[in-house]
């Protein structure tokens, strides 16, 4: 058991495995590392369709989270898809009170790739503590925008900067699509340009990005570094198969 490195998910589970918690522990399996995982959803749903989900309890994801901690240490985590902000921020704090330094990986999940939307009024009172117990925060064009209604976009980042990273994925940008950000707090920006000429869509691609991205930091990496690794995993990942759900390819591990 002490020569693994663990990493653990907080997420929803996926019943095609594209997406959630078994897109993420196949994400951390690739970067040689031993993936533990706690559901917060069960969905309905396939690579292109989405029903409905059934939402976890949040008492029974606190006691998940607990006895995982009982067994194993674990200094990196990555959180999907949660029922509300007063649930997410009830892990957080859960997970802060048993390691202060746990590093968190926070995708900000609001639709499904198929066009399901899960907090469509989400109360935000609780956003700001949510970012102060994150490293880092990976929202796409869209999801930044729905955090802050009140504020612009640059506003938004600017706001943000002050409480967390932000990982900014660049799949829904109108103007060089595809072009990651990385906004590191009160540091410069960092650009991240494709490296295909095109991609293939897949289910479950934030999922990747972000689980990739939480691998490379459980793996060392500055952030810089970690966040170059995952754009490249997540680009070789979406062309991997012609279909919506992708192939995940070990790496190797330098």
């Amino acid at each position: 058991m002490n020569n693994h490195k663990y990493i653990l998910s907080i997420a929803g589970h996926d019943p095609t495995g594209g997406a959630g918690i078994t897109s993420d522990i196949k994400t951390f399996e690739a970067h040689g590392l031993y993936g533990l995982s706690v559901c917060t959803a069960i969905t309905i749903q396939h690579d292109s369709d989405f029903k409905h989900c059934i939402w976890v309890d949040t008492e029974i994801i606190l006691e998940q989270i607990a006895i995982l901690f009982e067994r194993f240490t674990i200094d990196t985590v990555k959180i999907g898809l949660v029922a509300s902000w007063q649930s997410l921020l009830r892990i957080l704090e859960k997970l802060h009170s048993i390691n202060p330094s746990i590093k968190v990986v926070l995708d900000p999940i609001f639709k499904a790739s198929a066009g399901f939307d899960f907090h469509s009024e989400e109360d935000q009172n609780n956003l700001d503590e949510i970012l102060k117990h994150c490293y880092i925060i990976t929202p796409n064009y869209n999801e930044i925008i729905s955090l802050y209604p009140n504020l612009d976009f640059k506003e938004t980042l600017q706001y943000m900067k002050k409480f967390t990273n932000i990982y900014l994925k660049g799949g829904h940008r109108l103007d060089k699509k595809g072009w990651d950000e990385l906004h590191p707090t009160n540091q410069q920006t960092y650009h991240f340009p494709p490296i295909t000429a095109s991609i293939s869509e897949k289910h479950g691609s934030g999922c990747v990005l972000s689980s990739a991205l939480a691998s490379n930091i459980r793996l060392g990496h500055n952030l810089q570094t970690a966040s170059d690794k995952a754009k490249r995993y997540t680009e070789q990942f979406l062309n991997s198969h012609p279909s919506l759900l992708g192939v995940h390819n070990k790496i190797e591990i330098i």
